[in-house]
């Protein structure tokens, strides 16, 4: 007798999903930073104009969130939020993640499944921190989400400038270029 063949979406087969089944079940479009994105969640309650210190004094939504996609081909842009977020890893290989903090130190991180070798489930980004991130060797894709608090805005978002950057945070340059170099905002295969 023949087993019955799970959904094709099953929770057991979620691996075998391709990035742009990704794309298409979860309805991620391109992204000027983040590879592939839906907005998941904004508030309806805003933070009233002058309820926050600058440069969140002309009033914000509580907080945000956002679904994003990975691929080799769709990286996360080097840029800052104002805000600080938190990345959450939901399925797909790991992430490789250059931070460099406004205070001029650095790091560099991998959020994935793999514990034991120091990756992380959630990597917090504290607001103004420029940040790049691309797929761990050999991976296929990352998903995952980033909320935001307070809510993020158009004005609240700035690509970063690869060279100016690996001048500030020199013991990053060579790193820095490594991760930015395949593909640029903007790059026609997105």
């Amino acid at each position: 007798m023949d087993r019955p063949r799970p959904h094709p979406y099953h929770p057991a087969r979620v691996g075998d999903l391709t990035a742009d089944e990704l794309r298409r079940l979860l309805g991620l479009e391109p992204h000027p930073t983040c590879g592939f994105v839906a907005e998941t969640y904004r508030s309806e309650t805003r933070i009233a104009s002058g309820g926050l210190p600058a440069p969140f004094s002309d009033g914000r939504p509580l907080g945000s969130a956002l679904c994003f996609l990975v691929t080799p081909d769709a990286p996360v842009h080097l840029h800052r939020i104002r805000n600080d977020q938190l990345y959450h890893r939901y399925l797909g290989d790991a992430l490789d993640v250059l931070l460099l903090y406004p205070d001029g130190t650095s790091d560099r991180v991998q959020v994935g499944p793999e514990l034991h070798r120091a990756q992380r489930l959630e990597l917090f980004i504290p607001g103004g921190t420029f940040h790049t991130a691309r797929l761990a060797d050999g991976g296929r894709w990352f998903l995952g989400a980033s909320t935001e608090w307070p809510g993020v805005e158009p004005q609240d978002v700035e690509l970063g400038d690869r060279d100016a950057l690996a001048r500030r945070y020199p013991d990053r340059a060579a790193e820095l270029h490594a991760f930015t170099r395949d593909v640029q905002p903007g790059d026609a295969r997105h």
